[in-house]
């Protein structure tokens, strides 16, 4: 494979991630087809059903009567407009109208909106089409537990029980005269509708009410009688999950998790592309915050049905994101983020009613807003240093949130330094050939025997490897459906490993051993990671293209991480933290083999969990927290990777697996690494060394 040119850009990176158009092109009466959220897409002929069309291309679309239009379960939505990356412009005319089938369904599901079925809806032209997740037969497992560990409470909100006096005399007078008397809290405002709550409850004749006091100064809520919770919610808005956090404002308590798609995402599945599509398309903007609301307002619901709660207990929000998420949840034009010098609407934290967002909550509910630190590091890496604060320890700290787009996060000698950097959505699965999200089926986990290049894998659903009894039985209910982002990282480390790649990524490059798993693909190999042997299933194949595209996402990131240490100035990392639902389920060896992050003590490059989701629930139960981290967000150095040139050459030196240059002591402590190979690292100049690992690596 040819290296890239030295004078690769962060636009060159973003446009590289687009699909190879003589690999996608079709017939010329044959149109094309992006599905969202799975990025699977392919040309199919004229007026193929949207079903036959997702079962050509892999696509996990869910059907229980056979494409009779009864069972309702192939419900999807066509999206129209001007889609830039996919190089589509979809209008109404490119799928056929409803006819008798979808006119006359009378499903448990009701056809609503502009969804359709599936085995009725026919293709008239490219299209974008989003399917929802209760038409996914394998759902995403949304992996966003979060560990709060011994945050300290500091309510910004309280409730507080207050005896009605038998002379009562001006309503809010007495209450704040009684807040006084009885809790020792002076200064106290009662805002306008608590007062009117106060004189309904009064006039009913209670001897008590309970009042919710905010920030010490204002009395925002009042109940008559005893009211003993007041809950809150933390949300992590990302570019392909929701997940939210359901909290005892007194307690702490974590009363329930839940988390959901973004369906932003079937205008984009990168954060740039979302951009775009509100540049090409007037009013964009208004059905990409409307859509990111309508999931926020489902998600409350979902935590609190979970939780046992009602939404008329929320009485406090925090919402955390990355600067274009940010914009669009608060209905801010996201197009100054698309250009530089990538201005944000405001960097500052925001604290604004929830009913501005649509949301549906008590009516006195507050939304807190984290502040965004730089035009691509956003409140959601505020919240990450909030939770993992590497500013207090000792050493060289880096702290990375592995995404679409990657926050990273570099501290020591007394300063904090940010940037982001645009890995595109390879990692969850988009454009790479079999490559998915993470739902049940998918390939998790990849190891490669260095003898006989055979693989074993594990499946998300099931802890029995391939090559263990009682894997086929364990998979059957699922399949044996792609290969999600940890998988993907997986096995291009492995296949390095066993020597059938060589260091520029090229399967079956000069130097590299042979296996009968390489197979010729076109003008390139490809690696066949699972072969079912029958008709019910398919070959799941690691392509030439799918290792091009890891490798242009790791390059990315690596470069971002490596800016940052020139800035600060120095040449070693002393901890890593991993963060986000995919760093913490990426193998740390893996992924410093593929060279995704700097070489580091092996046991000090650990998963910090879900940084974002912990920090947003600290600011939800902390003011104390909300303070701090306003303040460090003002001291931290903001480098803008698309702005600093040496970013290109990092990218460039970073395509090579797992670095043209960089030495990696502290990786071969753990594992033996064999010699670089390939045009740009000297290839065949040293003899190859067979990895022999230990019994313990082995099986990790």
């Amino acid at each position: 494979m040819t290296p890239a040119p030295r004078c690769v850009n962060v636009a060159v990176v973003a446009a590289a991630h687009r699909p190879d158009p003589e690999l996608m092109s079709g017939p010329v009466d044959d149109h094309l087809v992006v599905f969202t959220p799975s990025g699977h897409r392919g040309h199919v002929p004229d007026d193929t059903t949207v079903l036959d069309a997702a079962r050509r291309l892999g696509v996990d679309l869910d059907s229980v009567c056979g494409g009779r239009g009864i069972c309702g379960r192939c419900q999807v939505e066509p999206t129209f407009g001007e889609f830039a990356k996919h190089n589509i412009a979809a209008s109404g005319e490119h799928i056929s109208p409803r006819g008798p089938v979808e006119n006359d369904y009378r499903g448990r599901r009701p056809l609503l909106g502009d969804l359709r079925l599936g085995c009725s809806a026919r293709i008239r032209g490219d299209l974008v089409i989003d399917v929802p997740a209760t038409s996914q037969v394998h759902r995403q497992v949304i992996r966003k537990e979060v560990d709060l560990g011994d945050v300290q409470l500091d309510p910004v909100l309280v409730l507080r029980l207050v005896e009605v006096p038998d002379e009562r005399g001006r309503p809010a007078k007495w209450l704040t005269d009684s807040l006084a008397g009885q809790w020792g809290l002076t200064d106290v405002e009662v805002e306008s509708r608590a007062g009117e709550e106060l004189g309904q409850v009064v006039a009913a004749g209670v001897e008590t009410v309970t009042v919710a006091i905010r920030d010490g100064t204002r009395v925002v809520a009042v109940w008559g009688g005893l009211r003993d919770r007041a809950l809150g919610v933390a949300v992590d808005v990302g570019s392909t999950t929701i997940a939210g956090h359901l909290c005892d404002l007194a307690t702490g308590e974590v009363l329930a998790t839940g988390g959901t798609m973004n369906p932003q995402i079937r205008f984009g599945e990168d954060l740039m592309s979302r951009v775009s599509y509100v540049m090409m398309n007037p009013g964009g903007e208004v059905e990409l915050t409307s859509a990111v609301r309508d999931a926020l307002n489902s998600l409350l619901e979902d935590l609190c049905r979970s939780g046992g709660a009602s939404r008329e207990e929320l009485l406090e929000l925090v919402l955390v994101g990355n600067p274009i998420m940010h914009h669009l949840f608060l209905g801010y034009d996201p197009t100054p983020l698309g250009t530089a010098p990538f201005t944000l609407a405001t960097g500052e934290a925001i604290d604004l009613p929830a009913s501005d967002l649509d949301l549906e909550t008590h009516p006195a509910a507050r939304a807190h807003v984290l502040p965004c630190i730089a035009g691509h590091v956003g409140a959601d890496t505020a919240a990450v240093i909030l939770a993992t604060r590497p500013q207090e320890r000792a050493g060289v700290q880096l702290v990375v949130d592995v995404g679409t787009n990657a926050e990273i996060v570099l501290s020591g000698n007394g300063r904090v330094l940010a940037a982001s950097s645009p890995t595109g959505p390879a990692f969850e699965g988009a454009q790479v050939s079999s490559g998915q999200r993470a739902t049940p089926g998918a390939i998790e986990r990849v190891r490669i025997d260095t003898e006989t290049g055979e693989p074993r894998f594990r499946v998300i659903g099931s802890e029995i490897w391939s090559d263990e009894p009682g894997f086929d039985d364990a998979v059957a209910e699922t399949g044996i459906t792609g290969i999600c982002g940890s998988g993907i990282i997986e096995v291009v480390a492995e296949l390095w490993l066993a020597g059938l790649m060589d260091s520029d990524g090229v399967i079956g490059g000069a130097g590299t051993r042979t296996s009968p798993r390489i197979v010729a693909d076109g003008r390139t190999y490809s690696y066949v990671l699972h072969d079912p042997g029958t008709h019910d299933g398919h070959q799941i194949l690691v392509t030439q293209n799918d290792i091009r595209a890891i490798q242009l996402a790791k390059a990315a990131l690596y470069a971002g991480v490596r800016l940052l240490m020139d800035h600060l100035g120095v040449d070693q990392v002393d901890q890593i933290g991993l963060a986000g639902a995919f760093g913490s389920h990426i193998d740390t060896v893996r992924a410093t083999v593929l060279g995704l992050i700097p070489d580091c003590d092996p046991d000090r490059v650990a998963s910090v969990g879900n940084a974002a989701g912990a920090g947003a629930a600290m600011a939800l139960l902390s003011g104390t927290a909300r303070v701090e981290i306003q303040d460090s967000v003002r001291r931290i150095e903001k480098v803008e990777t698309a702005l600093e040139p040496s970013f290109q050459e990092h990218f460039v030196d970073a395509m090579a697996i797992p670095h043209r240059t960089a030495d990696y002591p502290g990786l071969s402590t753990r594992i033996e690494l064999p010699p670089r190979t390939g045009p740009s690292t000297g290839g065949g100049r040293r003899e190859r060394r067979r990895r022999t690992p230990t019994q313990s690596e082995d099986q990790q």
